[in-house]
């Protein structure tokens, strides 16, 4: 047992480090080019506004660094300190030993809990770091009610869907992973779908993009490049962010595009009608289905990943837990599993940002040149101060897209 923490801690340990390494790096290449940007980024920019986004990147990435201690010293606490024996024995305490409800609250207690000590922080990176950027429209009543919005809907959405995954064990024995897969990955479907109908309009307010001379563009170019979206839908997200941003979401006939309030008042017309060919080009290129397909491959491993662990002597015993309870079990991957897939991440970027390589040259093929997705790419990058020049390693495992110096080098070839 004493084995298992030890490479517990090691792996927490070797992952701070990593993220502290890359972190510094990245300080050091920004810092390196803070007076004097490179050719390619100088004419992306213009000075001033560059030296907002060093400023930007440098103080988000202190921070980072202070709450990537915090968040690491917290888990390792609630790990090691016994606090999860604790409150299972509490809550599985409440009623029958077996009653599968009684194990649901824990792990959304749990959840709840190992959230509560991040507040102080997320607070301060909206009301403080990001308020002196001029990118917080929130306000501490509009966070609040987000924050407990959020907490009902976990528990709304997480205990029945938890409730059937640990009642598996009972109905099918031990194939209950496999169903329990299937049950997940319905779930994730089922979400596409109901996301924007039912829980974003909780959070945010989505209108029609109202007709006109931009909606009739952004129309005629689905209708060119066979995408067609129920709607195109205008977000609300100036009410919290000066941040934009542009997607779509649900798939077949339940297919939208939303569109950030921001990003209609920052980008002119042409520039609108490029990203969304950049969005399009997404879909058109095969990309969510691949995606969809990754995650499903990465899901079906992680479930049997979890009943192998949960079936064995040592992985409950090794952190206070009875052997064979598979809530704790579903707890400890949630925590632990991202000491392992840290690592692997550069290999999802790369493939992430090869999609945007892809999507990029269909946009720029869709609006008849590269001239407008560059604008919009360009404007993007000084509305939300991009970092214009990542360290490669800090780029290679935090980016999912390409760099715009990348992305503006590639449309160039084409």
């Amino acid at each position: 047992m004493l084995l298992v923490l030890s490479i517990t801690a090691v792996l927490m340990v070797l992952r701070l480090a990593g993220e502290l390494a890359l972190s510094a790096l990245n300080r050091g290449e920004v810092r390196r080019h803070a007076e004097a940007p490179p050719a390619a980024a100088a004419a992306m920019m213009d000075l001033e506004t560059y030296r907002k986004s060093v400023a930007y990147t440098l103080a988000k990435s202190r921070f980072g660094v202070i709450t990537g201690v915090f968040d690491t010293v917290v888990t390792a606490l609630v790990l090691f300190g016994g606090v999860l024996p604790w409150l299972f024995a509490w809550t599985v305490g409440g009623g029958s030993a077996q009653a599968v409800w009684s194990h649901a609250v824990f792990v959304l207690l749990a959840m709840l809990l190992l959230s509560v000590p991040s507040l102080p922080f997320e607070w301060w990176e909206q009301f403080r770091l990001e308020e002196k950027f001029g990118f917080n429209k929130s306000t501490v009543g509009l966070w609040v009610m987000d924050k407990i919005k959020g907490t009902v809907l976990m528990f709304a959405i997480g205990f029945p869907l938890l409730w059937a995954l640990l009642s598996l064990v009972k109905w099918t024995g031990p194939s209950w992973w496999l169903w329990g897969f299937g049950l997940m990955f319905g779930f994730q479907l089922l979400m596409l779908v109901l996301y924007p109908k039912v829980i974003l309009p909780l959070f945010n307010k989505l209108t029609p993009l109202p007709e006109g001379a931009l909606r009739g563009r952004l129309l005629a170019l689905g209708d060119r490049t066979g995408f067609r979206a129920s709607t195109i839908e205008v977000i609300d997200g100036s009410k919290r962010s000066g941040h934009s941003n542009a997607y779509f979401t649900g798939f077949g006939r339940f297919r939208r595009i939303v569109l950030f309030d921001t990003l209609i008042a920052q980008l002119t017309a042409e520039e609108l009608e490029a990203v969304l060919a950049h969005e399009i080009g997404h879909y058109r290129r095969g990309h969510i289905p691949k995606m969809i397909a990754m995650s499903a491959a990465m899901m079906f491993g992680g479930f049997g990943v979890i009943a192998w662990l949960a079936r064995s002597s040592w992985f409950n015993r090794s952190f206070g837990f009875p052997e064979g309870e598979l809530a704790p079990s579903f707890l400890l991957f949630g925590l632990l599993s991202g000491l392992v897939t840290f690592w692997f991440s550069p290999l999802m970027n790369a493939l992430s940002r090869q999609h945007e390589y892809e999507a990029d040259a269909f946009a720029s093929q869709a609006v008849g040149g590269p001239a407008a997705m560059v604008g919009a790419l360009r404007k993007l990058a000084q509305k939300n101060l991009s970092n214009l020049t990542p360290h490669p390693w800090f780029s290679a495992f935090h980016y999912s897209h390409p760099t715009l110096v990348e992305r503006e080098g590639a449309l160039a070839k084409l």
